[in-house]
């Protein structure tokens, strides 16, 4: 039980800074809301990027290493207390590396993507969660979760990847560097995916946990996580490509069956749970389809890209944050119809970008219109829900 002056500790803390989901799950959607529309008025012609040399790039670095980043950060800060039984990351430390996000998120639309303090900042903060993490791990010798140290250390090097890539105007770089990430951070989602979502879906239809099968969750996480060593050091010959591609394919297939087993049948009167299936599926669908690109036997690596990025992770994040918002501030896990629609929207959002080139490419712009819009009102809808349960003190009391 919680002492009275641990209490009172607590209570001179602002709610936002008490623990790493408050603050980064809702910067991290606001932002994306707002990185969206930006991004929307760019493609209608509107300056919203003065400093930005090249839009494309700031578009992508930003949903990537700005907004999905931070909800990372928001959710291993957060998880990293319950597995290692060490409180959290909060206070001024927290908010000192959320303003390290910050700073680089507010600036780069106004002075642009080679700004060498910018670059610094974006790389600081992801340091610095890496040593917070760290050091939670080290102290209580939880040797399985240190994974998280290293994931965090990659990121960072991808990050100075893009922004080098960027400074040397070198687009294929660009894009190796932006897909392995996308990739990554699927390969994330695959690790966590299969540690909460067979959980959550038995705690919540009142059924046995499906076990893992050693074999399968060798299979399906080495394929990924050597997809995505392989998309960013291999040569682009014929050859490795078509290896690359094969190896992406056995991914794919392992998580189709891997999440066939994770009883998504049961899920359908439950929007928490068949959101994070729904999102899961674009996992194996865009694998399957980013091996076809690079194949050049249909859409282009780019367009194939999105069924990860706009598919799953803009998917998964929005159901995660929405259940785990809950259970962190004391909640029931109980949401509204506006939730139930931003997971309609976000999964809209999703299939619009990602299948409709696919299918009718005259119609590119309205997907790429339509798309951002509904993103932008999922995400919207997130923030206005959310906002006072992320601001406000948990309601049983706990700290947290």
């Amino acid at each position: 039980m919680m002492q009275i002056t641990d209490a009172q500790q607590e209570n001179k803390i602002w709610p936002l800074f008490r623990l790493g989901f408050r603050v980064f799950f809702l910067g991290g959607a606001l932002f994306s809301a707002v990185a969206m529309f930006l991004w929307l008025l760019s493609l209608v012609g509107v300056n919203s990027l003065p400093g930005v040399t090249n839009p494309i790039w700031w578009h992508a670095h930003e949903m990537l290493f700005g907004f999905a980043l931070a909800i990372v950060a928001g959710f291993v800060l957060t998880a990293m207390q319950t597995w290692t039984g060490i409180p959290g990351v909060k206070s001024w430390p927290l908010a000192l590396v959320s303003l390290l996000w910050l700073l680089p998120r507010l600036s780069l639309p106004l002075w642009g993507e080679l700004t060498t303090w910018i670059i610094a900042l974006d790389l600081a903060w992801l340091l610095l969660i890496a040593g917070m993490l760290a050091q939670q791990v080290i102290a209580v010798k939880q040797w399985r979760n240190l994974f998280f140290v290293p994931l965090f250390l990659l990121f960072t090097l991808l990050n100075a990847l893009s922004y080098y890539a960027a400074s040397t105007y070198d687009w294929p770089l660009i894009e190796r560097s932006f897909i392995a990430t996308a990739l990554a951070l699927a390969a994330l989602i695959a690790v966590m995916g299969g540690r909460v979502i067979p959980f959550f879906t038995a705690r919540a239809t009142k059924t046995p946990k499906v076990e893992s099968l050693a074999w399968l969750e060798k299979l399906s996480l080495s394929s990924i996580w050597l997809s995505v060593a392989g998309w960013l050091l291999l040569p682009r010959i014929d050859a490795v490509n078509w290896l690359l591609a094969l190896l992406l394919l056995v991914a794919s297939v392992s998580h189709l069956i891997r999440l066939a087993r994770w009883n998504s049948q049961l899920t359908l009167g439950t929007p928490l749970l068949w959101v994070l299936h729904l999102g899961y599926l674009f996992i194996p669908i865009g694998l399957a389809i980013l091996a076809a690109a690079l194949l050049k036997l249909g859409p282009s690596v780019s367009l194939a890209s999105h069924w990860l990025t706009a598919g799953a992770l803009g998917t998964v994040v929005l159901g995660m944050i929405a259940r785990v918002s809950l259970g962190h501030s004391g909640r029931p896990l109980e949401i509204g119809r506006p939730v139930i629609v931003a997971f309609v929207l976000i999964i809209l959002a999703g299939l619009i970008r990602s299948l409709l080139p696919m299918v009718a490419p005259a119609l590119n712009s309205q997907a790429y219109h339509s798309s951002a819009l509904a993103w932008i009102v999922a995400f919207g809808i997130y923030c206005w829900v959310y906002w006072p349960i992320l601001t406000k003190p948990r309601i049983d009391g706990r700290p947290g």
